[in-house]
């Protein structure tokens, strides 16, 4: 695509201007692909883009609604022995290499987001003959043809929940470093009434966390023998987000172009 063409394409009212700076980059799973203009820069044919972003919405839709339940679950799984979901616990944060001294590496929000992706990553490997177990499961059930049973289903909602999971783990830390940063440079800068990069960066960083809530329920769900090690993962994640929100207290209010519009 040439320099005329973008042209030609940034003239196009259809697309909502700066939608792409607060968005997860995950294009695939996107409900505004037919209003990017990034992604038209990037795809040489997009007619079904409009279809596209219906399915997608109605995926996400079905991932908030289980979110709210996930949360719920954990808020009661929590009460039982005393878990505060309030508090930050990083004493597994002794990984961190002791020369970074890089103040946005070493907040406690970055800081947490950086074990959580290391939870992740331990987890799904010690879960590979839990999934190849799930997988040979939902075969034979496939194979028998059982009554009130669909397992394409299952497995599609299990990929699902994985894809989110993994799509999210690494950059829950990247979009709150950049919220951190983004904030250090507003305080340097003189206020005015303008978003705040901060807010945005955080509020992508937010809604990353609650799809991820939503997709561990699922593993919650298909994996119940699990539970401790998953109810690990869940709490640090919810004490992370509620940790996000005190630091950023605008972040949920702001606006992303498209998305909250």
């Amino acid at each position: 695509m040439n320099k005329e063409q973008i042209k030609e394409l940034a003239k196009d009212p259809t697309f909502i201007p700066g939608i792409y700076n607060y968005c997860d980059r995950w294009c695939e799973r996107c409900a505004f692909t037919s209003r990017c203009l990034n992604y038209a820069m990037g795809e040489e044919e997009f007619s079904d883009s409009e279809t596209h972003d219906l399915n997608n919405e109605a995926f996400w839709e079905k991932i908030s609604e289980t979110f709210k339940a996930t949360l719920e679950l954990l808020e009661e799984m929590a009460e039982e022995p005393g878990i505060d979901l309030s508090s930050l616990d990083l004493e597994d944060a002794a990984y961190e290499p002791k020369q970074d001294r890089d103040t946005v590496a070493n907040h406690e929000c970055s800081r947490a987001a950086k074990i959580y992706a290391k939870m992740v990553e331990k987890w799904f490997n010690s879960a590979k003959n839990l999934f190849k177990e799930k997988d040979e499961e939902l075969n034979m059930k496939a194979e028998l043809e059982l009554p009130n049973s669909d397992p394409f289903a299952e497995a599609e909602i299990l990929e699902d929940a994985l894809e989110v999971i993994q799509w999210h783990q690494h950059q829950i830390y990247v979009k709150i470093s950049r919220a951190l940063l983004s904030k250090m440079d507003e305080k340097r800068e003189a206020p005015d009434e303008f978003p705040k990069d901060s807010d945005g960066s955080a509020k992508v960083a937010l809604i990353a966390m609650d799809r991820s809530i939503a997709a561990w329920g699922r593993m919650l769900e298909y994996f119940p023998e699990r539970e401790d090690d998953l109810l690990k993962i869940l709490v640090h994640l919810e004490r992370l987000r509620r940790k996000t929100e005190q630091v950023f207290l605008n972040a949920r209010a702001f606006v992303r172009p498209g998305f909250d519009e």
